[in-house]
């Protein structure tokens, strides 16, 4: 699987520490531990996240106009997820049976799997970017949306894309099926010249990239975000304080998800380089807390539809009018409504907010992811 070294998950002291322990940690509890917990964790996932996503794709594709970065972002991260998703079936019949496909399949597997976790985790990074540009360009009014303004979207994106793919580059190379426990498993399997210096290195590159950097990015934006929404004039003050929870769901939803795994990975980084676990129990639960804390992150599959297309105040009425619309064409004349403004931010300036009346159709703080 992309994160788990089945060769550390079952044989930490017959290859890591070979050379230094006279003894073999015998992990079959860890290996049948998996073989119940990960199924089960993989099919809820599967279900729930691949429902959430298909609704996205489906809205977005069809009701929906790509009108700000966010969106474009919003698309990709479903694809994103949608495509991670369809790993899980492979990684469950992984760890009950073992891996049946070869090891072209395991390679391609792996890769996809590493590929889109990490562009999931550089999309959110990208929204929080584009919605602190959105606020920080109001008061200049939104400019139109050009050719080269969707160039430029498209770029972004292009750029995402390519680097998560480079991260992944790795799963491509190493990934292979290897015998061992009376099993077949798709595991990363590097020279021995430099097996100990390549694990610690991705590992430590996938803790910057996946967590660090989307999470540095994100409390720094929707901080400011948050500060000016806080401090907007005007606008009901019970929509204004909705939108600050939502920016704090976002965050509080990342890091809950991706903070216990991202430890667990420090911890098995710095056990790669100075050899810190020497006790069997305690390598058997570092290997358990790895697969709990990475069904965890994963999660955040499921969640995404959740915090940055379902709780947006204008992607719930598409959701609504696509279930009439399918409605109608199961009868006999299909109504067109009108278009509605996608998802964006809106904070007015004073003066705006003075022309206005303070009607309930009206909001001077909104923030819709």
């Amino acid at each position: 699987m992309g994160d788990y070294f089945e060769d550390d998950l079952n044989e930490t002291y017959e290859e890591d520490y070979g050379e230094d322990y006279h003894t073999v940690c015998d992990k079959e509890s860890v290996r049948s531990f998996g073989r119940v917990f990960l199924p089960i964790m993989y099919a809820v996932v599967l279900v729930v996240g691949l429902s959430g996503n298909a609704l996205v794709v489906v809205v977005y594709t069809s009701r929906l106009r790509l009108r700000t970065l966010t969106d474009v972002c919003i698309l990709n991260l479903a694809i994103s997820d949608l495509l991670l998703l369809f790993t899980l079936p492979f990684w469950a019949a992984d760890a009950v049976h073992g891996w049946r496909l070869g090891s072209e399949a395991c390679k391609i597997t792996s890769f996809i799997y590493s590929t889109n976790f990490s562009c999931g985790m550089l999309l959110l990074a990208c929204i929080s970017v584009d919605r602190y540009r959105a606020v920080a360009q109001v008061t200049r009014g939104r400019p139109g949306i050009s050719s080269h303004v969707r160039i430029q979207w498209l770029l972004v994106c292009v750029v995402l894309w390519t680097t998560a793919s480079c991260l992944s580059i790795p799963e491509l190379v190493f990934s292979t099926v290897k015998h061992s426990h009376y099993r077949m498993s798709c595991t990363d399997v590097y020279p021995a010249h430099m097996a100990r210096a390549a694990k610690a290195a991705l590992e430590l590159l996938e803790v910057i990239l996946r967590f660090l950097v989307p999470f540095v990015v994100m409390v720094v934006c929707y901080s400011w975000v948050g500060f000016t929404l806080s401090k907007a004039a005007g606008g009901r003050r019970q929509r204004k304080w909705r939108a600050l929870r939502v920016l704090l769901a976002v965050v509080a939803v990342f890091l809950l998800t991706q903070l216990p795994y991202t430890v667990v990975k420090l911890c098995r980084t710095l056990d790669i380089i100075y050899m810190l676990v020497t006790d069997c129990d305690a390598s058997k639960s570092l290997d358990r807390a790895l697969q709990v804390t990475e069904s965890l992150a994963l999660t955040h599959a499921c969640i995404n539809p959740l915090l940055y297309a379902f709780m947006g105040s204008s992607f719930r009425p598409h959701i609504l009018k696509a279930v009439k619309r399918l409605g109608q064409h199961l009868g006999s004349h299909p109504r067109h409504p009108p278009e509605e403004p996608t998802v964006e931010i809106a904070l007015k300036n004073c003066s705006q907010v003075q022309s206005q009346s303070d009607s309930d159709d009206q909001d001077t703080s909104t923030f819709t992811i």
